[in-house]
């Protein structure tokens, strides 16, 4: 089950296959293999061994993925590592981890360095770099091990991977990814998204986050395929790529695919080539959906809801419901449960709403060293998402919202996503975000935050007269403020908390 196993796979069959292109320059399946191998030799004589958390804080680059392979050739566990988090952050994610191992893009030393401070074991520091900073071990110089064990077999509860949610309350939770949660993620993905080896994959969003690498990457990985690994998000650059290489996947958060729809050559360019667009689950007004059938005339947009829980993608919407079923984050994939519940943890009828649980051999473990997470994530025997979800008659998913972002006013219910999806109707606004602020009368009242698109010109009034046609009174916003962007985790999902404290 050992997910370096499958690299060694198609090492051993299509050697000279580019397994990532990076920069312009392509690193085969065997190589990608030596290298991994190397690496963990040089990890292996610095005392990691099975079962030892290696961290990872890197921009995305070939040496990620060779992190995560030497890690488990070893039967360690890879824990990448938002580089967007404060040092205090990264620190108490090292401490917790219990972390053996610290491999650091260059560019990000000086924020190791201050998450490390004061940290007393023995930590094992490898820099993706020619010339290391003092204290610092080079992965070339990890590579030249005098010795390289032979790979650990490990089994399919063993541990593959260690990930911290965002944290958007109170302390992250580490998530154990074990190496069967992997592999039977790959597989529904394989069947459900139709990756072969024939495809070529971008990677743009963060790797440390399951979108980029889980929605594509490992997949394409899986199949034998090749990925385009860029360092950060630009926009312009992505475009330039689908073009130019002739992209045919890639996964791209709502803030993303804003972004690209927002330059102002796009629907000129010749982006034909792409023939799939996994997307962020949010709810695109039609004028949005007909651009984008324009712009990407082969694309399938497979709205997708998912959790790092889960390893990412546990519904896709179907092509051909794009339109039908808007606003729908689809179906289950395969080898995934997924049921609505009360309160009482009762199955709730067609079109009732409640928590979202799920069930099925790509969910978790559990949570790291938090058992009491851990029990209550999985009360009832499912895994309890803290979503809440709608289904139609047909099974389509419906995401209503976040348990905890919930608006009560006057004893009213109110889901944010309502009115944003109202807002996102109007031809200005190009981001929204609905929260609740407290009121003396009714306790608490919803208000938005809008982003406009370039060079759109639109009131407060003017938006908020368009909701009073789409809303009933009680759910249209008491005020409206402008902002330049949303505040957004990697995943694209908004940060309420920090509008709720602006």
């Amino acid at each position: 089950m050992n997910w370096f196993s499958v690299l060694a796979h198609h090492a051993a069959r299509t050697p000279d296959k580019a397994v990532t292109v990076f920069d312009g320059e392509a690193i085969t399946y065997r190589e990608m293999a030596g290298r991994a191998a190397a690496t963990a030799g040089g990890l292996a004589e610095h005392g990691v061994g099975r079962g030892d958390v290696v961290a990872l804080l890197s921009y995305n680059c070939p040496e990620f993925l060779e992190t995560v392979f030497a890690a488990n050739y070893l039967g360690a566990v890879a824990m990448p590592i938002n580089w967007r988090l404060a040092a205090p952050e990264v620190r108490y994610i090292l401490e917790h981890s219990g972390a053996r191992a610290l491999v650091c893009d260059e560019s990000l030393v000086g924020l190791a360095e201050e998450a490390t401070d004061g940290i007393e074991r023995a930590l094992v520091r490898a820099c993706v770099s020619r010339a290391p900073a003092p204290g610092w071990t080079s992965l070339g110089e990890l590579r030249n091990a005098s010795h390289v064990p032979p790979p650990v077999p490990v089994a399919g509860d063993d541990l593959h991977r260690l990930m911290y949610t965002s944290g958007t309350t109170g302390r992250p939770k580490g998530v154990m990814i074990t190496h069967a949660n992997l592999a039977w993620k790959n597989l529904a993905h394989i069947v459900e998204l139709g990756f072969t080896g024939a495809d070529l994959g971008l990677a743009c969003g963060p790797l440390y986050h399951v979108g980029a690498l889980d929605l594509t990457t490992t997949s394409l990985v899986a199949v034998g395929a090749t990925t385009v690994v860029h360092r950060t998000f630009d926009a312009a650059a992505v475009v330039d790529e689908l073009e130019g290489s002739r992209v045919t996947a890639v996964w791209l958060a709502p803030a993303m695919v804003n972004a690209i729809m927002d330059l102002p050559d796009i629907e000129r360019r010749d982006l034909s080539s792409v023939r799939l667009v996994v997307n962020g689950g949010e709810k695109m007004p039609v004028p949005l959906i007909e651009r984008l059938g324009r712009t990407f005339p082969a694309a399938w947009f497979a709205d997708a809801y998912g959790l790092t829980e889960t390893v990412s993608g546990d519904t896709f919407l179907d092509r051909d419901s794009i339109l039908t079923k808007r606003g729908s984050v689809g179906r289950p994939c395969l080898y995934l449960e997924l049921d609505v519940w009360d309160e009482q943890g009762r199955s709730v009828a067609t079109g009732e709403r409640g928590e979202i649980v799920l069930r099925g051999p790509k969910v978790f473990k559990g949570y790291w060293r938090d058992a009491e997470a851990t029990a209550a994530a999985f009360a009832g025997g499912w895994f309890h998402t803290g979503d809440i979800g709608v289904r139609d008659e047909d099974g389509y998913l419906f995401i209503v919202d976040r348990l905890k972002d919930m608006i009560i006013s006057g004893g009213e219910n109110i889901a944010g996503s309502e009115v944003e999806r109202a807002l996102y109707e109007h031809p200005a606004v190009l981001e929204a975000a609905v929260v609740g602020r407290p009121d003396e009368r009714w306790g608490e009242v919803p208000v938005a935050f809008v982003v406009l698109r370039q060079g759109a010109v639109a009131t407060a009034d003017e938006l908020l007269e368009h909701c009073r046609a789409e809303l009933a009174r009680f759910k249209v916003p008491k005020a409206i403020t402008f902002l330049e962007a949303l505040p957004r985790n990697p995943s694209g999902k908004v940060l309420k908390r920090e509008l709720r404290a602006g």
